[in-house]
């Protein structure tokens, strides 16, 4: 197999890959109807393809530029008559779309894939092992990368290994919770209230609950559940939530971090935390600040720990990470996000648009590393 850069001519043909099986899929959507307004269309031919919920995938129209997740239903992939897949057909990525009782029709090759996929079935792993068995160049992470920044367990048991802080944590199976919940409970009480109880494997603080009690722990693990059955409960930290957007260096060149950013509630009363309807919805309820005021050698500390948890987890492309940031000046590393929001007005965009790198800027810097990087030999 080859390891150089493919030979391509302009325009380069991109397939944006959205929508996808998970709760996150609204979220996707309005990712790709951001990217797709956004990418340079002189330089890029762009293919669409949604994935609706039921798997299949389907070629998208222009209609996706209007999709956001205000006023009314929230934007979805319908599934159709047409389904298109990626095929390898005469050394090269060809999209074919087959229909019943019609002859496969050919669309052309495919240079590289944008997967703009959240939550499982997409940002774990499971897409990028699918491009992978086909040779086929991808933005993002790779497959481990991919799944240990998914598993919120996993995620810590790494940072741990590095040198990261982990706040204190208690990991939740199906069988724990099956067999013994009191001792899951014990073990929980242990921590100290409040703790955050969510999916191990879920983003958008999809079926996360703040439990202020132990009276409020079996619902919260209930909602958890609906999402995944296994669960990560943490202590509460009290502390500024502070992100930095990590974006992989060129060739041989160490990573490359932003500004750091802030998220501050501003609606308490309706919002105990950086819940789904805090992010995407309901636009006031936070203050999204970048840079964050920290005094410069927090920030360097900080930078320096994000471009470690990056490298920790084996991240390509790029990665959001997350911490706390306490009133003692202590760092206490929440979580990577690989395939972090990306929507124009979501903070990994935001803090590089704060750091110099606008926009359609961070989109064709993106396609430009996973054009150039080298293949089969992860």
């Amino acid at each position: 197999m080859t390891t150089d850069s493919p030979a391509t001519t302009a325009p380069i043909r991109v397939a944006i890959l959205f929508g996808g099986r998970s709760s996150e899929h609204a979220v996707s959507c309005v990712t790709a109807a951001g990217v797709l307004g956004a990418i340079d269309r002189d330089k890029y031919d762009v293919v669409p393809i949604g994935i609706a919920k039921n798997g299949q995938w389907v070629l998208a129209g222009e209609e996706i530029a209007g999709w956001s997740l205000t006023g009314g239903a929230l934007p979805e992939v319908a599934a159709g008559e047409a389904t298109v897949s990626l095929a390898h057909l005469g050394g090269g990525h060809q999209l074919v779309v087959s229909e019943a009782a019609a002859v496969p029709q050919e669309l052309g090759a495919v240079d590289v894939v944008f997967p703009l996929l959240h939550g499982p079935w997409g940002e774990d792993g499971t897409i990028q092992g699918m491009l992978e068995l086909s040779d086929t160049r991808y933005v993002g992470a790779g497959v481990l990368a991919s799944a240990i920044g998914m598993d919120k367990h996993y995620m810590k048991v790494v940072f741990e290994a590095a040198g990261l802080a982990v706040g204190p944590y208690v990991a939740v199976s199906d069988r724990d919770w099956t067999v013994d919940p009191a001792l899951v409970r014990e073990r929980v009480a242990a921590l100290g209230f409040p703790v955050f109880v969510k999916p191990a494997r879920a983003g958008s603080s999809m079926g996360i609950s703040k439990v202020d009690s132990l009276d409020g722990l079996d619902a919260a693990i209930a909602e958890a559940r609906r999402h995944d059955l296994k669960l990560v409960i943490e202590a509460g930290i009290v502390g500024r939530e502070i992100e930095i957007a990590v974006l992989e260096g060129r060739g041989s060149d160490a990573p490359r971090v932003s500004l750091p950013g802030e998220i501050a509630m501003v609606d308490g009363d309706h919002h105990a935390f950086y819940d789904f309807e805090a992010k995407y919805v309901q636009g006031d309820a936070v203050n999204l600040s970048c840079p964050a005021d920290m005094p410069e050698a927090d920030v360097a500390r900080i930078q320096e720990q994000a471009a470690l948890a990056f490298d920790a987890v084996g991240a390509e492309g790029l990665s959001r990470v997350d911490f706390f940031y306490t009133a003692a000046g202590e760092l206490v590393i929440n979580e990577i996000n690989t395939m972090p929001g990306f929507t124009p007005s979501s903070m990994y965009p935001q803090m590089w648009r704060a750091s110099g790198l606008d926009y359609p800027e961070l989109i064709d810097e993106l396609i430009q590393l996973a054009l150039h990087r080298k293949v089969g030999l992860r």
